[in-house]
């Protein structure tokens, strides 16, 4: 099968198209690194040349409500306008836990794009995931005061990207499927409790505080929203197996 994946070069994109080859499959990369904007189109037609399935994981940084919604809402577009010309049969695209439940700043956009694709004109399976264990990183760092590592208080169900680019890659040889089962990590924990283990890989000693960010995104991270429900599938790589992992890399 020839699978095009949208966001290959990102944290579950290298793994879809690792696995997807790995399984016999012909994986194309559409990012800019191979001459292909999703926001503008530019290359788009070309690319899905006898293209199969199209596995949507590209994503963007930012909190932001408004330039979370353009992106989402561009690159969406493009992409089902280009698989509805060439003819492609499933459009499968990677969402997150608990959208619906908490529309604001990044989630905003991914409860635009799961509008356009389940309206749109390409049979669909949209699989919803909880944050990746990468996450813990990500917010390490990004918010400090003084020796203080400030990091959102957050109960969290991390799973693995590869984890999670395998289940994607099961979905795309089975076909367009609709709204499958949610699918998260083997345990819940604090962001926090992460974000410190995290940062002792990397003999990082500063403190760590978790603070509960106001209105109602941050209850949505506290309260549960963000993890799995009954129902829901699970990954099998913890986190202390991730960052194991990540240690070795790194030594």
């Amino acid at each position: 099968m020839r699978i095009a994946v949208a966001g290959g070069t990102g944290a579950v994109g290298t793994h879809v198209v690792e696995l997807a080859r790995e399984a016999g499959h012909d994986a194309v990369v559409l990012s800019r690194g191979t001459g292909i904007d999703l926001t503008t189109g530019a290359g788009l037609a070309e690319a899905l040349v006898g293209v199969e399935a199209v596995v949507d994981v590209a994503s963007t940084f930012t909190l932001d409500e408004q330039e979370s919604r353009t992106f989402f809402g561009e690159t969406t577009r493009r992409l089902l306008e280009a698989e509805a010309a060439a003819g492609i049969g499933h459009h499968l695209v990677l969402s997150i836990v608990g959208i619906d439940r908490a529309p604001h700043g990044y989630y905003a956009g991914k409860v635009l794009q799961e509008e356009l694709v389940t309206a749109g004109p390409v049979p669909w399976t949209v699989l919803r995931a909880t944050q990746f264990h990468e996450f813990a990183g990500q917010v390490h760092g990004s918010t400090t005061v003084g020796p203080l590592v400030l990091v959102p208080r957050m109960r969290s169900e991390t799973v693995a990207a590869r984890d999670v680019a395998a289940r994607l890659v099961e979905l795309a040889e089975a076909g367009p499927s609709g709204r499958v089962a949610d699918l998260g990590g083997p345990e819940t924990a604090w962001m926090a409790d992460l974000s410190r283990a995290w940062a002792r890989v990397r003999g990082d000693k500063r403190r760590v505080l978790g603070v509960p960010l106001p209105g109602k995104l941050g209850k949505a991270m506290r309260d549960g929203t963000l993890v799995t429900g009954p129902g829901a599938e699970h990954g099998t790589t913890t986190f202390a197996e991730w960052l194991q992992g990540q240690a070795v890399q790194r030594a």
